[in-house]
């Protein structure tokens, strides 16, 4: 593996250089959303300086380089991800739309009255509340497949949990609360045994490990750009071509349309069906800078530094009396969820604010998942390819300085 300086990594994140109170920033919110690399700032700026336009139906040389940038993404993202065709690659404004999409179209086209949903005790609600809105409409019917103490999904539960009635399986590939990484491959090899559909919801794997989503056998993927290193507003919905094709649209408009008249109207081929009305053009532009500036790093050694970065922090924190790690699964991405017993936690994340540490409080979005693990919400902290030693010393320094103040 080819030795990477981290330290320069660093500098190339301007938002780092940021006095807050005259203070370096300490960044540990990337599950929430990372921070921009100077090579995808200066991707958009410079389409919306020298090459803005539309895209798919100019004809002129702007709108034409700008398709030709536009899809050029999409092949990118499908190296990425290593899906078969471009056509399986459908771009959305986030993880969020792209999950809706399928709930809405293949849900719509392919559940009934009786049918089941399987998901996690830890899913996001992104991937809760769009299943449960179909299910309300179609008469579906929701099951939960429960998860450990320790935050690891119980297979045996799964296994249980599975039977002819399940049509699809909707799950996370890692959990933006717990750092928990799935069992994807065997999951979803347990789903289609009963002949049920996988969905995967990877806006928190994208970012910290690599994702095939043909080794792993998936027929959904969404993940979004903006966790990924990229802009805000894009996302992307990998689904398999021929379940594609068979969906319906999720939204009418320009683009999406082979012909239209006032008596019938023509659908286009995928993923075109399912991009209606101008997209994010400049973010769908900026995700290959995004996923170059990864790949230019490599997996190997982001996981190896996330991971040091990781352990240090769980260690460190542990030592702590009256801090609790809330999620100890064995395999986990660079996501540390804790509680100072005695304290809220939005006290905390105040207090670290006030030392420049930048850190996510409350339920995460994960409001069932903070009921099963006892809690009703945690600080949490997630470290990326910029942070360091000193972040993670900045981190439990602050924790300590809380829990003198609050305890």
């Amino acid at each position: 593996m080819v030795e990477v300086n981290f330290a320069k990594i660093r500098s190339e994140f301007p938002l780092l250089s940021k006095k807050v109170r005259g203070k370096n920033l300490v960044y540990l919110d990337s599950a929430a959303t990372a921070l921009k690399p100077w090579p995808v700032i200066e991707r958009i700026s410079h389409f919306y300086t020298y090459e803005t336009a539309n895209v798919h139906r100019g004809a002129h040389f702007l709108a034409d380089q700008a398709t030709g940038f536009y899809e050029n993404s999409r092949e990118v993202v499908r190296q990425f991800i290593n899906a078969e065709a471009v056509e399986e690659i459908v771009f959305t404004k986030g993880a969020t739309e792209a999950i809706n999409l399928v709930a809405q179209s293949w849900g719509r086209a392919n559940l009934k009255k009786g049918d089941e949903i399987l998901l996690t005790e830890m899913e996001h609600h992104a991937n809760i509340v769009p299943w449960q809105m179909i299910a309300l409409e179609l008469g579906a019917v929701i099951k939960v497949a429960k998860i450990s103490d320790e935050g690891e999904i119980d297979l045996d539960d799964v296994r249980k949990k599975l039977s002819a009635k399940t049509k699809i399986f909707a799950f996370t590939a890692c959990s933006n609360t717990l750092g928990t990484i799935t069992d994807v491959t065997t999951m979803a090899q347990m789903a289609h045994k009963v002949g049920a559909k996988v969905l995967v919801d990877g806006a928190q794997i994208v970012a910290n490990s690599a994702f095939d989503v043909r080794a792993c056998d998936v027929d959904f993927f969404a993940f979004s750009g903006h966790k990924l290193f990229g802009p805000y507003g894009v996302g992307v919905l990998y689904g398999r071509k021929e379940i594609l094709e068979a969906m319906p649209p999720y939204q009418g408009g320009g683009s999406m349309i082979s012909s239209v008249t006032f008596e019938k109207t023509t659908y286009n081929q995928v993923p075109t069906r399912f991009e209606a009305g101008t997209p994010n053009i400049e973010g769908v532009i900026a995700l290959t800078p995004a996923i170059q500036y990864v790949q230019k790093i490599g997996w190997g050694a982001i996981i190896q530094h996330e991971q040091e970065l990781l352990k240090s922090a769980t260690e460190k924190l542990s030592a702590i009396p009256q801090i609790r790690i809330i999620g100890q699964a064995k395999n986990k991405a660079p996501v540390l969820s804790f509680v100072l017993e005695g304290a809220h936690h939005s006290d905390v994340g105040q207090i670290l604010d006030q030392e420049n540490v930048a850190v996510r409080v409350g339920h995460h979005c994960t409001e069932p998942l903070m009921k099963r693990m006892g809690v009703t919400g945690t600080v949490r902290a997630s470290f990326s390819v910029f942070n360091n030693q000193a972040d993670v010393d900045s981190l439990v320094n602050g924790v300590i300085k809380a829990k003198g103040l609050l305890l």
